[in-house]
């Protein structure tokens, strides 16, 4: 790590000294890594460190120039939603406190509450339906908190698959029907008349268990910004179910999502006519999944194969043309 990035850890957390203890896990395509450093001589007992070193050189950066660029706003996406959105994040979407973000060349620096160490240790990969209502709620919680807002220094459209962000993936595809249709796809999408911000990575991987399993905080903003919330919901269910439980339980997921919503909006008191709200997003709920198989099909053709997918596809676009 850079020599300044420690002095930056230290004034920033009051520490007297900092170990590296663990690294978390190495960043997507070897951008960096996610380290556990330790503190002493401060309240603060260990922080999380994102270390993210952009050398634009041949052969390190995977999938050219496009890949780099969506990268690197990713990174200055993720540190403007700390230094002037997360504290909006109350305990019902929670998300890690954060206590620096420095931008030196090519290297970035970003350093967060331990969420192991606030009690938010649980990382789960099988879901029951106590852990998607968990979920559905921190998204639903999210969304209303941002509910009307403008994502600014963030992605005016979220995600990391959205569509004006993926030509090598849009052009890669073999299935032309959809291909076509992507662009009306992304246009109903964009045309909604109610947004807010959605997370834009919202895995399973991504939300962080309490010790006594009644609540999650999120992590990864790099691709947070404005859209529909349809969006978040689709991406996480097909992120953690099978097709046939995707299918089977969608009428009570959504159920479960938008009383989740209604309550979230009336508690921080925004103002929309969640009728209205609900009627235009139910209808974008397979609209979004369509969007996101689409990238899917792009990124690795012949690879993702879904049948409940195919059918949701094929509605979404004869209803479109």
């Amino acid at each position: 790590m850079n020599k300044s990035f420690e002095k930056v850890i230290l004034r920033s957390t009051g520490a007297k000294e900092v170990y590296e203890i663990e690294e978390v896990q190495e960043l997507w395509s070897g951008y960096g890594k996610i380290l556990r450093y330790e503190l002493s001589g401060t309240e603060v007992k260990s922080v999380i460190v994102k270390n993210v070193c952009l050398l634009k050189r041949a052969g390190q950066i995977r999938g050219g120039d496009i890949s780099f660029e969506r990268k690197l706003k990713s990174y200055k996406v993720e540190m403007a939603f700390y230094q002037n959105w997360s504290q909006r994040c109350g305990k019902d979407c929670r998300v890690p406190k954060g206590y620096a973000f420095e931008w030196q060349d090519d290297e970035f620096l970003m350093v967060f509450e331990d969420l192991d160490a606030s009690g938010f240790n649980g990382r789960i990969r099988s879901v029951g339906w106590k852990e998607i209502q968990l979920c559905l709620s921190w998204l639903a919680n999210f969304h209303a908190t941002f509910m009307g807002e403008k994502p600014e220094k963030l992605w005016s459209k979220g995600t990391y698959w959205h569509l004006d962000t993926r030509p090598d993936e849009l052009k890669a595809m073999k299935d032309m029907a959809l291909k076509n249709a992507a662009r009306a796809i992304d246009r109903k999408l964009d045309s909604c008349t109610y947004k807010t911000f959605v997370h834009g990575d919202a895995k399973i991987e991504n939300f962080c268990f309490s010790n006594d399993g009644n609540s999650v905080a999120a992590v990864d903003f790099q691709y947070v910004g404005g859209g529909c919330g349809m969006k978040d919901v689709a991406y996480f269910i097909d992120s953690c179910l099978y097709d046939d439980e995707c299918e089977s339980w969608e009428n009570d997921i959504l159920e479960f999502y938008f009383k989740e919503l209604k309550k979230a909006l009336e508690m921080v008191e925004k103002k929309v006519d969640f009728e209205v709200l609900e009627k235009e997003w139910r209808k974008l709920y397979h609209v979004a999944w369509a969007d996101f198989y689409r990238f899917l099909k792009g990124w690795a053709p012949g690879h993702y194969e879904s049948r409940f997918s195919e059918r949701i596809c094929r509605k979404v676009i004869d209803e479109l043309t």
